[in-house]
């Protein structure tokens, strides 16, 4: 969020400052050329007034003033570089320096037709910096008798100008420069102050969505809209916790509570079938079914129980307690005629509960063994990464169809294709509990060319301490898989 919010209020500053900053520099411009055409405007009145008395009157001699005139037009043009006449009405020069220089323009040009109007240049057009081929012209009217007999024009090069509004419009620049910097530094700290509680509430939620519902935000800094969302997120996430709490507590109490009357009740559904002819279907029928309903429970047990423990995490070699629990299933395997294979590398080291591992190695061994055919390969590999180890345990047996494949680990689900396999659904839900409980987890995927491969991803090194309260974890409680014994 940052990453946008940041460059759009860097955007809208940027905006102010040039709204503010744009207007000062060209106010700052128009006042440095107007200065200079001030300057210029009293050089072309000076001038005007030699002009007058050279031109004199009929009966005067004009030679010496004229002389004058010229000598101070070539010293002015010598010593500023700007050049200067007094032109005739028709556009003849009557003293110019340099001596061949004519009026800008023509007698048509605006400033030159102003003075012959009676009138002072009424300014040129603004200068700008990377103007580099203008000049300033500026035209002054010579009077006498209320009659304009010649005017006086000055053509200056707008180099110095140009360098004088650079040089002005250098301290807008960096005022400009710090104020940004500025509002820039304010920006971050604003979106940071603003977006801390946002990123907190982020993490305590993903928290919560993943089953560590202890996590809680402290209601402190931002802005009180924020400080007020974590207080009403504090309040919802207790009232959650509650909630899937006593759900968990009913579900462990009654199927608690169920067991006692199902173990009476197939006891005595063995006492009535000593009474039974052998073999009869129907005693047979309700007697699996007893047996169904107990693995039911006692699945519904052993989840509640993984959901509501703590975990114990820990250093643990992934690799020889892999090769451990294949160890111990091989003999299960060799009875149903499956070769159970070990591959991958040895020593590599994660961090989750070693009880919880195990219960959930052995809960999907036992799985791929189930559903795998006899002369099938079941095969269980280790491989180290970047931040975790996978464990990956691949079958070839029938595996499940695309649209099945999400709902695998999902509650009391079982494919259709695999109802007369004795399960109760709830195997890899409980797995998922105990491996989420160490920050561990668990995928499925399809096996080509038939089977599935089940992943099983560990971190390798202990997770970051949060700045909220610990999070909750889930129970790494035994699971009741049914492993051989000495597993």
């Amino acid at each position: 969020m940052r990453a946008r919010l940041l460059p759009l209020l860097i955007v809208l500053l940027t905006g102010v400052l040039l709204a503010l900053g744009i207007p000062l520099a060209t106010s700052q411009a128009r006042s440095e050329q107007q200065r200079v055409v001030v300057d210029r405007i009293d050089d072309t009145a000076r001038f005007a007034s030699l002009a007058q008395f050279a031109a004199g009157s009929p009966d005067d001699d004009p030679r010496e003033p004229l002389a004058t005139l010229t000598e101070e037009l070539s010293r002015y043009h010598g010593v500023y570089g700007i050049r200067a006449g007094v032109f005739h009405r028709d556009g003849r020069a009557m003293a110019a320096a340099p001596a061949d220089w004519e009026v800008p323009g023509g007698v048509a040009g605006r400033e030159f037709a102003e003075a012959l109007a009676g009138r002072r240049s009424q300014g040129p057009a603004q200068v700008w910096p990377w103007d580099s081929d203008r000049t300033l012209v500026v035209a002054s009217p010579v009077i006498r008798d209320g009659d304009v007999i010649a005017v006086v024009v000055t053509e200056s090069p707008t180099g110095p100008l140009r360098s004088s509004i650079l040089a002005s419009w250098l301290p807008i620049l960096l005022g400009e420069a710090a104020a940004l910097l500025l509002a820039v530094v304010a920006a971050f700290q604003l979106t940071r102050w603003v977006l801390r509680p946002v990123r907190v509430l982020d993490r305590a939620t993903h928290h919560i969505a993943t089953g560590r519902l202890t996590a809680r935000v402290a209601p402190a800094g931002g802005p009180p809209e924020l400080r007020r969302l974590a207080v009403s997120f504090n309040e919802m996430a207790d009232h959650v916790e509650e909630v899937l709490e006593q759900q968990r507590a009913f579900v462990a109490d009654a199927s608690h509570q169920l067991r006692n009357p199902l173990a009476a009740l197939l006891l005595r559904i063995d006492l009535l079938g000593l009474e039974l002819p052998e073999g009869n279907e129907e005693f047979a029928s309700v007697r699996a079914e007893g047996k169904r309903l107990a693995q039911v429970l006692d699945g519904l047990l052993d989840l509640a129980l993984a959901e509501h423990s703590a975990a114990d995490p820990r250093v643990v070699d992934v690799a020889a307690l892999v090769a451990e629990r294949v160890g111990a299933w091989r003999p299960v395997a060799d009875r149903g005629g499956v070769e159970l294979r070990l591959a991958g590398q040895a020593a590599v080291t994660g961090w989750a509960d070693p009880v919880a591992l195990s219960s959930a190695l052995d809960a999907v061994i036992d799985n791929a063994l189930k559903f795998t055919p006899g002369g099938g390969l079941v095969e269980v590999g280790v491989t180290p990464g970047g931040d975790t180890v996978a464990v990956d345990v691949v079958d070839n047996g029938p595996g499940v169809a695309d649209e099945e494949l999400e709902r695998v680990g999902s509650r009391f689900w079982r494919s259709h294709r695999h109802q007369n396999v004795s399960g109760s659904g709830l195997g890899l839900s409980i797995v998922g509990a105990l491996l989420a409980a160490g920050g561990a987890g668990i995928s499925y995927a399809h096996n080509e060319p038939t089977g599935l491969r089940v992943t099983v991803t560990v971190p390798r090194h202990a997770p970051e301490p949060a700045t909220f309260p610990a999070p909750y974890e889930a129970p790494f409680g035994a699971l009741n898989s049914g492993a051989p014994d000495g597993a």
